[in-house]
């Protein structure tokens, strides 16, 4: 295949929701069909006795819940699809925005009964400030819960979508019957048996057909021809232009966990989501058909298998061709490396590949090079914007809880802070750790990481900040400084890169300093260069 080629039968696309809205069950579905797993899981059905396969640390399967994004990659229909399964809870949310800076596309996930929830707004909008294209599928209709139309609606005026119908529902819950595909124009119909891989669909090119009757039921088709007569009258037709530009948004119904619906809304995706997309540097556009490799680290992950101590960084080919043992420059350190082996993603499962493309990602064994952020490129000085980096919401005290394993425990932080799973703050008077996270779930996992991958114990400390501010590196020499660092030296830290932060304990004491010292300017982002 040309290069072209390659770079047109690639689909990379993310799937977010709120927790529990069946975002990993829909992926594994999705595995499924791609024949890349022969029984899927599910997280919470204890008849499954197979978890599920991007819920791949232990943590995840205790809990029922993601904690870090899983990369899944498959063929099907001669497309190459990648998917990004991301954490739905909002401690973890900052994963999930780094995420969104490495797809091309998204699938929003949408319970039933719920509705549109808090988590989807937040992410929502940041698909459309960056005018992501983005797919709705609505699940569990096997269960009982709102009315297509009121859902519809909702995702109209809570998350600001145009939508278009492309299948629509036939009953829902005890009366569900099937799906209607607008899209193809046919019929699933809903046996209720999950074991039966993949559905027959009947084909009707035309719903005013009597022999619809006789095969759902006289009053379900007159429903479903009077629900579809609304569905024509008042969404726009489906126009594959507005969904890539981001201006519109095709639905789909189904039920992710009775393998329902998901195979219309594969073969609709392959055929109108985008291949890898252009994306802007600092310096500027670079476009996927480009020859020369540029790529991105959007996630570090230490320990993808807990036997060997490995750290692997996830890069985004966005140009040209990542080819193995061939040397790329690292922009930030300003030198170059080669690898050896980089890994193609099969959720914990990984195979080494020789070349991959635009769209792809890519696994690098790490060493303590890379941090989020950094730019791989065959020479050129690139470096990609929008990966963000948040002032945490919860500071803790970390104390080793195991004198004897103090060094285990430095290393653990280390490497989970480089992961950017939380962020390390040393205070400057006493040298004392503090640990600083979006969201609380997080000081547990790091708990629990640190002891099942490090062998080290911590315990945490109540530590009361409001906020965590750089401090900017403007007039440092001036008497209006050295006057702040001494009379706030115990509030002063440095973070892990070795800048200067200032932790406030209040609003108050924050918006006190701001106007004693009106020269030291603080930032509430740490990349404020």
């Amino acid at each position: 295949m040309t290069f072209k080629q390659e770079i047109e039968r690639r689909r990379t696309f993310g799937i977010i929701s709120h927790p529990d809205a069946g975002k990993t069950t829909l992926t594994e579905k999705l595995l499924l069909f791609g024949g890349a797993i022969q029984e899927a899981g599910a997280v919470k059905n204890n008849k499954i006795k197979k978890s599920a396969t991007s819920d791949f640390m232990e943590i995840e399967r205790q809990r029922g819940i993601s904690v870090a994004t899983s990369v899944l990659a498959f063929n099907y229909k001669n497309k190459k699809i990648n998917i990004l399964d991301t954490p739905g809870h909002k401690d973890f949310a900052e994963d999930t925005f780094r995420t969104l800076t490495a797809v091309d596309s998204v699938i929003v996930v949408i319970d039933v009964a719920k509705g549109v929830e808090e988590q989807t707004v937040k992410l929502v909008e940041v698909c459309r400030m960056r005018k992501i294209p983005m797919l709705v599928f609505i699940n569990k209709l096997d269960r009982e819960g709102q009315d297509a139309f009121d859902l519809l609606d909702e995702l109209e005026q809570k998350l600001g979508l145009s939508v278009t119908p492309l299948s629509f529902p036939i009953g829902m819950g005890y009366d569900f019957k099937g799906i209607y595909n607008i899209f193809e124009k046919n019929i699933n119909l809903f046996s209720g048996d999950s074991k039966k891989n993949i559905e027959e669909t009947i084909a009707f090119d035309d719903v005013t057909n009597p022999e619809l009757d006789k095969i759902i039921g006289s009053n379900a088709s007159a429903e479903l021809r009077d629900n579809l007569e609304l569905v024509w009258g008042v969404y726009p037709k489906f126009n594959k232009e507005l969904y890539l530009k981001g201006d519109q948004q095709p639905v789909f119904f189904g039920s992710a966990l009775n393998n329902f619906g998901v195979r219309e809304l594969l073969d609709c995706f392959i055929q109108i989501a985008p291949t890898p997309r252009s994306k802007n540097a600092e310096e500027r556009l670079v476009e996927a058909n480009e020859i020369a490799m540029t790529g991105f680290v959007f996630k570090i992950h230490a320990n993808m298998d807990p036997k060997h101590r490995d750290r692997l960084a996830f890069i985004k080919i966005v140009s040209g061709t990542f080819e193995r043992n061939k040397p790329y420059l690292h922009v930030r350190h300003g030198k170059n490396l080669k690898f050896s082996s980089p890994n193609a993603f099969f959720a914990e499962k990984k195979e080494i590949v020789d070349i991959s493309y635009p769209g792809d990602i890519v696994g690098l064994h790490d060493t303590g090079n890379f941090k989020i952020g950094d730019t791989l490129t065959e020479g050129e000085t690139l470096h990609y914007k929008g990966i963000p980096s948040f002032s945490p919401e919860h500071f803790r005290y970390i104390n080793n809880a195991d004198p004897l394993k103090s060094k285990q425990l430095n290393k653990g932080i280390d490497q989970l802070m480089d992961e950017g799973v939380a962020q390390l703050f040393t205070l400057e008077m006493n040298g004392r750790k503090v640990i600083g996270t979006v969201g609380a779930l997080q000081f547990e996992v790091i708990q629990y990481r640190l002891e099942h991958e490090y062998g080290a114990k911590c315990s945490y400390e109540n530590f009361n900040v409001y906020k965590a501010c750089w401090v900017g590196t403007e007039n440092r020499k001036s008497d209006e400084f050295k006057e702040f660092e001494r009379v706030k030296q115990k509030f002063l830290a440095k973070d892990k890169r070795g800048q200067l932060v200032f932790l406030a304990d209040s609003q108050f004491s924050l918006q006190m300093t701001q106007q004693k010292y009106p020269s030291v300017k603080l930032h509430f982002t740490s990349e404020f260069e």
